[in-house]
């Protein structure tokens, strides 16, 4: 059994040699630790793996050396500005007090204004609340003081219970519940970790997570805003594509009366894409709903399970039932996808749907010996797909569907509209190759897939839809005779 500790320390010599021997007094094996002191100086990130009864105790004795914290426990870095008169040795009496209630300093500022008094700011470690409330009520009677709420984009300011206080702004951010602070904390660290080791800048790596999650909350309610545009593909065949700023297209097929959705985007977009469903489709509420995915990301199956049927490749119905199981899907098991992926899957409130509702259309048929594929066909309408699997360069599972008698293509993210996005699009799009390493589980196999797709389209004008971006128009010259 594993399980990962979100340990808070004393900042000094030791701390972490008192964790190891509870560890291994239990026979506990460590495989994991990530600490840095340039991030946080009191958080340790330790990974173990033991037995439950093995874990359960060391649970029992971290928390009564005080490295593990209650849902109540109030520790944490407190910022103080303290109004000081501008004159030798004013700040002597607040270091004496401060002292006295061995409150451990983090950070401090000061710098003389031209005026009469300095606002010198400092930073305290406190795990009391108690304690905390009686040096404030001793030093106002030396200064006036104020608390300053905890600005985490302020690097210079502190760097002390700097995940807690990163993944509070997170969650404030997006409304989260309570329950997803621990995955939060872990999957933030382990994403630093990861790019750290690549030489990138751990506060970079903050910076973009922060800034992916404010985009996701921006962009809801009143601010959604998708690009919606209509295509003719004949008389009675038609395209209308939904281009949200975050998140996957949505491209809704309607041919000889009936309706297939083609990818859904993220679930935290429920309300505005359901309102989007609503002014498009004035029977939404009550037809039967079928959505065909791509692949099984994220960001293409969040609203699945507002459908009655899902129709998927064999492959990518069983991501779905893995993630429905609680396991890992296929992004998931790649070390460099899935810290970013379980932080978007909790920033978009994603949800696989039952596996009742999802059916798989056509069989594997072993290893795949081409980087795509065909694997069967799927008729819908006036339209019949030739289907085609890649090899997994983007994900495993994902598919093309190619109709040769109306030049019509539906891409996925193999091949995507890089020119075509909005500015909010682009946008979007530039969080995942950092946080990732690389959007693609294989680059350079999803570059020769991408090549391979535009090889089997015949000559004339196509109309290539792909998961992000707008439709583009392709034309494919006839080779000279």
């Amino acid at each position: 059994m594993k399980k990962t500790y979100i340990t808070t320390m004393p900042n000094h010599i030791g701390a972490f040699l008192k964790a190891s021997e509870c560890f291994a007094e239990l026979g506990v094996n460590i495989t994991r630790v990530s600490y840095n002191k340039a991030v946080d100086s009191h958080t340790l990130f330790i990974d173990a793996e033991g037995t439950e009864a093995q874990l359960r105790e060391a649970d029992e004795r971290l928390t009564r050396i005080g490295y593990l914290q209650g849902a109540g426990d109030e520790k944490g870095i407190v910022l103080l500005e303290f109004r000081l008169k501008d004159e030798p040795g004013s700040v002597t009496a607040v270091l004496r007090l401060i002292h006295e209630f061995s409150l451990n300093i983090s950070y401090i500022s000061s710098q003389e204004n031209g005026t009469d008094y300095q606002a010198f700011k400092m930073g305290l470690f406190v795990d009391d609340g108690d304690k905390l409330r009686a040096f404030l009520n001793r030093v106002e009677s030396l200064c006036p003081v104020r608390v300053i709420d905890y600005n985490h984009s302020e690097r210079v300011y502190d760097n002390s219970i700097f995940y807690r206080s990163f993944v509070s702004g997170l969650m404030q951010t997006t409304g989260l519940p309570e329950d997803s602070r621990d995955g939060l904390l872990v999957n933030s660290n382990l994403v630093m970790q990861m790019l750290d080791e690549k030489g990138l800048s751990p506060y970079k790596t903050f910076e973009s997570i922060g800034q992916f999650a404010q985009l996701l909350s921006a962009c809801r309610g009143a601010a959604f805003s998708p690009r919606i545009t209509r295509h003719r593909i004949t008389d009675s065949t038609e395209v209308i594509l939904i281009e949200p700023p975050c998140g996957s297209n949505t491209a809704i097929l309607q041919s000889l009366g009936e309706t297939l959705f083609i990818d859904c985007g993220y679930a935290l977009y429920r309300e505005e894409m359901e309102a989007v469903f609503r002014r498009l489709l004035p029977d939404w509420d009550g037809m039967e709903k079928r959505v065909f995915i791509t692949h099984a990301d994220v960001d293409h199956c969040g609203l699945l399970p507002l459908f009655d049927e899902v129709l998927a490749s064999e492959r990518s119905r069983e991501c779905l039932a893995l993630e429905y199981a609680g396991k890992n899907g296929f992004r998931e098991q790649n070390p460099l996808h899935k810290p970013y992926i379980s932080i978007c899957k909790a920033l978009t409130r994603y949800s696989p749907p039952s596996p009742e509702k999802v059916r798989g259309l056509w069989a594997e048929r072993g290893e795949q010996a081409e980087d795509l594929e065909q694997i069967g066909f799927f008729h819908f309408g006036e339209l019949g797909f030739e289907v085609y699997q890649g090899k997994g360069g983007h994900l495993p599972g994902e598919t093309v569907l190619i109709d040769y008698a109306h030049h019509v293509a539906f891409t996925g993210d193999i091949y995507v509209n890089v020119h075509g996005m909005t500015r909010e699009q682009a946008a979007y799009n530039q969080y995942a190759p950092v946080l990732m390493t690389s959007v693609d589980t294989d680059p350079e196999l999803c570059a020769r897939e991408r090549r391979a797709i535009m090889q089997r389209l015949g000559a004339g004008s196509w109309q290539v839809f792909g998961a992000h971006g707008m439709k583009k128009d392709y034309q494919v010259q006839a080779e000279p005779r």
